[in-house]
C-alpha cells in the first residue's frame, strides 16, 4: 500500500528539514568574522588566558606594532568582546585589555566550532 497523504511531507518541508540539517553541520562561513582574524584571535586568546593584560603585554604575545594592535583591539572593542581601560602610573599612560563576557561567549562559540569544523573533516 501506499504511504498516506498525513504521512507524506510537501517539497517545502522537505526543503526546511534539509536547511536545518545544513545550519546544524559546521561550516567555515558561519566562523566569527570578528575574531577569526590572526591577530585578533591571538588577542581574544591571551585576554582568556589572563585576568587583564597591557598593551605592551599583548604587543608581545601578538608581534604586532603598535599601530597594527591599537587597530585590532579597537574592533574587538567595537564588537564588545573587549574592554580598554587607560590610566597613568605616575605621568607615564598605561593601557589596559581584558575579556568581556561577550567576549568569552563568543571565543567559547569560536572554540567549539573549530572544533566541530575539525571533527567533521578527521571523520571524512
Amino acid at each position: 500500500m501506499g504511504i498516506t497523504a498525513r504521512a507524506r511531507k510537501t517539497s517545502s518541508e522537505v526543503s526546511r528539514d534539509v536547511s536545518r540539517e545544513a545550519q546544524a553541520r559546521p561550516s567555515p562561513q558561519r566562523l566569527d568574522r570578528v575574531i577569526h582574524d590572526r591577530t585578533r584571535l591571538a588577542i581574544v586568546a591571551a585576554l582568556a588566558a589572563s585576568e587583564s593584560l597591557s598593551f605592551t603585554d599583548l604587543k608581545g604575545i601578538t608581534s604586532t606594532t603598535d599601530g597594527n594592535l591599537s587597530v585590532h583591539a579597537r574592533r574587538l572593542e567595537d564588537a564588545g568582546y573587549v574592554v580598554c581601560e587607560k590610566t597613568f602610573a605616575g605621568r607615564t599612560p598605561r593601557t589596559e585589555y581584558r575579556l568581556s563576557g561577550a567576549g568569552r561567549r563568543a571565543f567559547e562559540k569560536y572554540l567549539d566550532h573549530m572544533d566541530a569544523l575539525i571533527k567533521a573533516a578527521r571523520k571524512k
